[in-house]
């Protein structure tokens, strides 16, 4: 793993909470075929398969939920380009199954355990 030392603190919080998101869907069966796949300026987060279904993760993390939730940072323009770039990924590695989109969200508070809360069939894609 790469060294995060001179990463600013939120960057050092994304990858701790992708890490622990990771973690999280390896010990519920889900198999992990990629993390951080980027098509262009837009990334998959987390890309997994599970009963024969691609499920793509949007991991948010966050320190307290006194702005909001983390999972309701996950605005309609992210969508599009979660969902856009899965596009790319079934295109580009030929795949020919159903695709879900999950959140997964979490909230460090100090002194105590990170809350994860999964949030499957999150958002859909638009016709």
């Amino acid at each position: 793993m790469k060294n995060t030392d001179d990463l600013p603190h939120h960057y050092k919080l994304g990858i701790e909470g992708e890490n622990l998101a990771a973690d999280f869907v390896a010990s519920q069966g889900y198999k992990i075929l990629h993390k951080n796949w980027r098509f262009g300026k837009k990334e998959i987060d987390i890309v997994t398969m599970k009963d024969n279904m691609l499920v793509v993760f949007e991991v948010k993390a966050r320190f307290g939920d006194y702005w909001e939730e983390p999972k309701d940072s996950v605005t309609l323009r992210k969508q599009r380009n979660i969902i856009e770039a899965a596009d790319a990924y079934v295109d580009k590695f030929d795949i020919d199954m159903e695709v879900q989109f999950d959140i997964i969200s979490i909230v460090y508070r100090h002194g105590k355990k990170p809350e994860l809360e999964h949030i499957p069939d999150a958002f859909y894609p638009t016709l």
